[in-house]
């Protein structure tokens, strides 16, 4: 939900900057994330608490969706001007693209732009878990050291074979990460991928039973 000062601010950039492009902000109340200082300098934003939002829905062109909020008919309804969804999130699973298709209006997402920084902090949180770094801070700094004695080893990931559920963006950038640490990759997929050579495992979206 977007705080007060938000909302006054979202309310003013409406008014003053009327030369620039008209956006529907649309976030859930319960995604507690904010994009308005990037999108601000560039566009007005609209959201349904607005006071002059009935007369301003009809014009807008563009809806932005934060974060993994959910698109439905409904909204599309509230903006008959709409010609362009954005998304900025990587999958569309949130937003109904048939409804936007049937109705005319583009849908775009994130593509790949967060492939490669949350391979990192997968590839990084699984070596912090296998050497048990984080657990080993919190040991030394509660003092448990003399307490306890020697904190116990932690595993390294060379030689390890690390399963990957679903061989897409993220999933291959996580394998080539994976690949310099010299892990064998097997992947779970609904089809084979021809360019790899990793091993594929059984996918139990086939499985019918």
């Amino acid at each position: 939900m977007a705080t007060v000062q938000e909302t006054q601010n979202s309310h003013s950039s409406t008014t003053k900057n009327e030369h620039l492009p008209l956006v529907y902000y649309h976030r859930s109340p319960s995604f507690n994330f904010s994009i308005n200082q990037w999108l601000e300098p560039s566009f007005r934003l609209l959201e349904p608490d607005h006071p002059e939002f009935s007369s301003l829905s009809q014009t807008v062109k563009a809806l932005v969706v934060v974060g993994p909020t959910p698109l439905t008919g409904e909204t599309l309804d509230k903006l008959p001007g709409v010609e362009i969804v954005v998304g900025t999130s990587a999958g569309v699973n949130h937003m109904d693209v048939a409804e936007c298709h049937r109705r005319g209006v583009k849908v775009t997402n994130a593509g790949d732009a967060f492939s490669e920084d949350v391979a990192d902090y997968a590839v990084g949180l699984l070596v912090d878990v296998l050497r048990r770094v984080s657990a080993a801070d919190r040991f030394v700094r509660a003092g448990l050291w003399p307490l306890n004695g020697v904190y116990p080893l932690g595993s390294k990931l060379g030689g390890k074979v690390i399963g990957i559920i679903g061989l897409g963006r993220i999933g291959s950038e996580i394998a080539k990460r994976l690949e310099a640490f010299g892990c064998v990759i097997a992947y779970n997929s609904r089809n084979k991928k021809p360019h790899v050579s990793y091993l594929l495992g059984h996918s139990p979206c086939k499985d019918k039973t």
